[in-house]
């Protein structure tokens, strides 16, 4: 049993089951809420917090399955489980156990890192993994978490002290509302732009509160953090705040000085909530598995990494090389 892309999205081939799919299908297991790992389908295995998020953004889901991480159930003749994927508050990784005991599992968006807002990581044991390269390249390698949220607070409490107003952009499920519990809990105030704004409350439901923080009301008072995603900031949205210093929170930050100019920022801080190459290549070690799928981002840089570390590994959709007797 292994995986193929289909017209949906990937399948695991032989059952119903489809992964991450992002248009319509039967049965989907849905490692996140993030826009592009969801879809309406007929039926949605993810778990509770998961399907919380799916409802916010894409209104009731049809036929929901949700479950605990830890707990094994059945789907026809396959055991499934799901475990945390540290990527995101209520982030999955799913293993698949075959009647004949093989182990396959699927990653989704993977974050090795502990985070402030997710549960973290576990290591799924597995005979075949497939796994997201999204920074599979060697030149991603992220500083300390630490390191790098000193560093922002560095830079707020700068621009703050010359009386500018300090914006961040992230993504408004997960980084901004890591970002923004680190900063609450260093005593700083926050104003989020409502999409950011409400899945924060969200993460309140879900038992991570994010205190000092109100909606954007088209004001900022004087000492606090504006927090925007991306796509909302373009166009002149923050043109009335002056002075301000922009900020952009991802991990195409390593990509240099010009990863900031893309998102018409100031400056970018590789604030990532994937792994990085290195860790992926010590995690598919640490399932122990036999062979190894990459799949999106930089997968056949990942492989080739992985195959000089002795895994057997390949990307997505490349044959498997046997060999020769």
């Amino acid at each position: 049993m292994s995986v193929e892309l289909r017209r949906n999205g990937l399948q695991l081939v032989g059952t119903p089951l489809f992964l991450d799919a992002t248009r319509k299908t039967p049965l989907s297991f849905v490692s996140h809420a993030h826009a592009d790992h969801i879809g309406r389908h007929e039926r949605t295995i993810a778990t509770a917090a998961t399907l919380r998020f799916m409802t916010h953004r894409l209104g009731k889901v049809h036929a929901p399955l949700p479950a605990p991480y830890g707990r094994p159930f059945d789907l026809g003749p396959l055991s499934l489980e799901l475990l945390p994927a540290g990527h995101i508050l209520g982030s999955a990784q799913l293993r698949v156990i075959r009647e004949d005991g093989k182990r396959i599992v699927y990653t989704g968006d993977l974050n090795l890192v502990p985070s402030l807002t997710a549960e973290p990581a576990q290591v799924a044991e597995c005979d075949l993994l497939v796994i997201e390269s999204t920074f599979g390249h060697p030149r991603y390698a992220f500083p300390p978490r630490e390191e790098v949220f000193g560093q922002v607070e560095t830079w707020v409490r700068r621009h703050l002290e010359r009386g500018a107003v300090p914006v961040l952009l992230g993504y408004s499920l997960g980084k901004s509302q890591e970002a923004m519990k680190y900063l609450s809990s260093r005593g700083f105030s926050l104003v989020a732009h409502a999409s950011i704004h409400e899945v924060a409350l969200l993460y309140g439901e879900l038992g991570v509160p994010i205190e000092r923080m109100r909606c954007f009301d088209g004001r900022v008072d004087p000492g606090e953090v504006l927090f925007f995603p991306p796509h909302a900031a373009r166009g002149g949205a923050l043109s009335s705040f002056w002075p301000r210093a922009t900020a952009v929170l991802t991990g195409w930050a390593l990509d240099g000085p010009g990863a900031a100019r893309r998102y018409g920022a100031d400056v970018a801080f590789p604030v990532s909530d994937h792994a990085d190459c290195a860790s992926l290549v010590r995690y598919a070690k640490a399932t122990g598995a036999r062979d190894v799928i990459t799949h999106h981002g930089f997968a056949e840089e990942l492989a080739q990494v992985m195959r000089a570390e002795g895994l057997d590994a390949r990307a997505l959709g490349q044959p498997k090389q046997l060999a020769l007797l």
